[in-house]
């Protein structure tokens, strides 16, 4: 059924809502191409505006690497995430994620940002085939993450964390 809340897997915190996920990926776009534009700045008056394009490619990509997966592997959520409370946990452990399930989610997040609009678009058609893309069912509900990931609120994390204790203790 659309718009209903995925069902978390017993013992792990609920995925944090999808607006909020939204926000924080908007702002991890935002503060990425301020970032690259203002190194890129000095270079960039005399260039031609597909030179300026080239030349905030390297940037772009190299903080959006440092972002989600060093950022994230050090403290838990990129930047945006950490501005909107969220975190990424591992499942099903609910601990720290790996490195390399960081890189693999963050290649995978250059793939499936970019082709969001269609995705958007083709839901709306009438023959959509009844998929909106890698990650969802026909109903709408979103699969976990493909990498074994999953964004939780901190405040959730804590709570998790706080009673998985009171039963190991």
């Amino acid at each position: 059924m659309p718009g209903r809340a995925e069902r978390p897997a017993p013992g792990t915190p609920p995925r944090a809502g999808e607006t909020r996920r939204y926000l924080a990926v908007g702002l991890d776009c935002y503060l990425c191409l301020v970032t690259a534009g203002l190194l890129v700045r000095p270079y960039a008056e005399s260039a031609a505006v597909p030179e300026v394009a080239g030349l905030l490619i390297g940037p772009v990509l190299v903080l959006s690497f440092l972002n989600h997966v060093v950022l994230t592997a050090v403290v838990g959520a990129g930047a945006g995430k950490l501005i909107m409370g969220i975190r990424v946990v591992s499942l099903p452990d609910v601990g720290r994620p790996g490195p390399w399930q960081l890189v693999r989610r963050w290649l995978y997040g250059l793939c499936w940002l970019p082709l969001q609009p269609w995705y958007g678009l083709r839901a709306r058609l009438p023959a959509s085939g009844g998929s909106d893309g890698p990650g969802r069912r026909a109903e709408g509900a979103a699969y976990g993450d493909p990498v074994g990931l999953r964004q939780v609120l901190r405040t959730d994390l804590a709570a998790h964390r706080r009673a998985a204790a009171g039963r190991a203790g």
